[in-house]
Formats: C-alpha cells, sequence, structure tokens
C-alpha cells in the first residue's frame, strides 16, 4: 500500500479502497479536508467542509487540525497557509490555478496601481498571495456588495474580476469603482443566446447566477449570488426548475439540498465543449488527494513578508463578514 506508483501509472486501488485510505490518512495525520463547490462531487462527498471561497476561509482560520488538504485551486491553498502558517498545507495537484489569479500578476497591479493614488483596494479573493499582499481589504462573492458599502465615500479599486465588479458597482450604487479587467474562463463563456433558448425550452426554470457571469447573463437572473447563495435559494425557492449559470460542479450539492428539482446547468457558446467545467478545479482527484494525504506533498508555502501583508486585507474580510 506504501509503495510509490511509477510515475504516470494510476494507483492500483479501486474507488472504495481510495475512499477509505483517505479516511485513514486523515485521521493518521490529523488533517482536515477542505473542498470548494466546483469539485468532483466524489471529492466534495470526502470533505469535512464543503463550501465558498468565504465559508472554506472560515473554515481555515478555525480548524484545529495539523494539516490542511484543501481541495480547490492554488489561491485557496494560499489563503489557508496565510492563515495558518504554522501548519502544513497540501493541494492535490500544484497546477491547479485560477485565470483570474493568472490573469492579474502582482507586478503588473503594483504598476497599475500607482494610477490610483490615494484609492482603497479591494481584491477579490480570485487573486495571488501578492496581490493580495498590495490590497487593503479582500472580498468574496459572497461579501463583495456589503464590504464597498461598509466603506462608504472611499475611492475603490477592485480587482480583478470585472464583472464581479460591476455587479458590486450597481448593487452598491457605486459607478466610480475602478475595475481590473479581468474574467473566469468558466463563467466569461456562458451564452446569452444559448440562455434564451434554454429559458423558452424551459419557460417555468428560474435563472440564477453567479455574479462572475457577463451582463449578458446576469440581467436574465431571477437571482445573483455566490455559490452557497445560489444552492440556498435553489433549497427554498418555490420554483421547481432553474437554468444555473456557474460553474456545473454546483450541482451536486445543491440536488442534495434541493431534492426533486430539476437543475438545468447553463450552456457556453460552443456546443462541442465542456466549457462550463472548471479545467482547472478538476485537476484534483481521489487519486491525487490520496498521495498528498500519504506523502504530505505537494506543500503551498508563501513566503513570511508576503503572508504577514496579505493577512491583514484578509483578517479585516473576516471581521467585516461577521
Amino acid at each position: 500500500m506504501d509503495k510509490l506508483p511509477v510515475v504516470g501509472q494510476p494507483l492500483d486501488l479501486s474507488p472504495e479502497e481510495l475512499e477509505a485510505e483517505i479516511k485513514r490518512l486523515k485521521v493518521e495525520k490529523n488533517a482536515v479536508i477542505l473542498a470548494h463547490y466546483y469539485q468532483e462531487s466524489e471529492i466534495q462527498d470526502l470533505a469535512d467542509y464543503v463550501g465558498d471561497s468565504l465559508q472554506l476561509s472560515q473554515a481555515a482560520a478555525t480548524t484545529k487540525a495539523d494539516v490542511i488538504a484543501f481541495c480547490g485551486v492554488h489561491f485557496m491553498a494560499e489563503t489557508a497557509k496565510i492563515l495558518n502558517p504554522h501548519k502544513i498545507v497540501v493541494v492535490p495537484d500544484l497546477s491547479a490555478g485560477c485565470s483570474l489569479a493568472d490573469g492579474c500578476p502582482a507586478p503588473a497591479f503594483a504598476k497599475w496601481l500607482e494610477k490610483y493614488p490615494g484609492h482603497t483596494v479591494v481584491s477579490y479573493i480570485n487573486c495571488s498571495a501578492e496581490v493580495k499582499a498590495l490590497s487593503d481589504v479582500i472580498c468574496t462573492s459572497s461579501n463583495a456588495v456589503k464590504i464597498v458599502k461598509a466603506l462608504g465615500d472611499q475611492k475603490i479599486v477592485f480587482a480583478p474580476d470585472k464583472h464581479l465588479g460591476a455587479f458590486v458597482a450597481k448593487q452598491a450604487h457605486r459607478p466610480d469603482l475602478v475595475l481590473w479587467q479581468g474574467t473566469c474562463i468558466v463563467h466569461e463563456t456562458f451564452s446569452e443566446r444559448r440562455l434564451i433558448e434554454l429559458m423558452v425550452k424551459y419557460p417555468e426554470a428560474e435563472v440564477i447566477a453567479h455574479p462572475e457571469c457577463h451582463e449578458g447573463i446576469l440581467k436574465h437572473a431571477t437571482h445573483i449570488a455566490s455559490t452557497s447563495g445560489l444552492i440556498s435559494y435553489a433549497a427554498k425557492s418555490p420554483k421547481q426548475q432553474f437554468i444555473v449559470a456557474t460553474e456545473a460542479g454546483i450541482l451536486h450539492k445543491m440536488a442534495a439540498a434541493a431534492p426533486g428539482k430539476t437543475l438545468i446547468p447553463a450552456p457556453p457558446e460552443d456546443e462541442s465543449c465542456a466549457c462550463n467545467v472548471c479545467p482547472f478545479m478538476r485537476k484534483n482527484t481521489l487519486e491525487k488527494l490520496y498521495l498528498a494525504l500519504r506523502d504530505l506533498q505537494p506543500q503551498v508555502d508563501v513566503p513570511e513578508a508576503v503572508r504577514v501583508r496579505a493577512l491583514k486585507p484578509i483578517e479585516r474580510m473576516l471581521a467585516m463578514s461577521v
């Protein structure tokens, strides 16, 4: 069982054996498994906590575990490490990145900020530790509107998601928000044309959407919210059909929270691709999670100088989210 697998070869374990080994290792290593709603259903079912970025940040901030196995993307694991410098933070796949984080490199962001002196920098949690270190407060899709409203009439730069920023600007009545022009490759690809076709096909269905979607999608949505907010809405709404405009991994927990309801994933423009599935999130697998717990690799580390600077805006977010 402990013999290292040949590189590139699958483990000689059934899914049931993998799950049993992951559970055993979790106890042995005093580990906690955190998983985002966009993970594969098998990983969600094994996790101790499944949530959106805010919920997972809160769980990471309070865990008593020695090891955090973060099943999400790299910036999420970085956030856990920033909050827990003395704990081991592992990810199943170190290359599980994020188009928003990748599209906002810290050196370019720092240079861009020079054009906006006196602005409060609000950064969406979907960014690197280095960008967080350049920020005044972090937000998630759950609390972005609340945080911007709480800042009153301060001049604000919002990064890196321009669609979430535009939504926040409208909801907080802040048309003056300065937006970094980043997008999520999944939410950017949803097609308004094909959404309208679905709405005609399912006239009783409500459209619910994540605020990372572009305005062509959001203008058709009955409810716009974070992943946890969308799940809660689907569970409580009297409607029986929903067209869901966010990454398709959410449907696993949404189906459990809203049993018997019809959940229809919003379509991308290209019918031939699975573009409503995040390729980064799906790099994590049960096999990789098992190996990460067994070997405590790959680990996520943040340079201490960066960690200390990034911690302040994260702690400010957590305090403002109570």
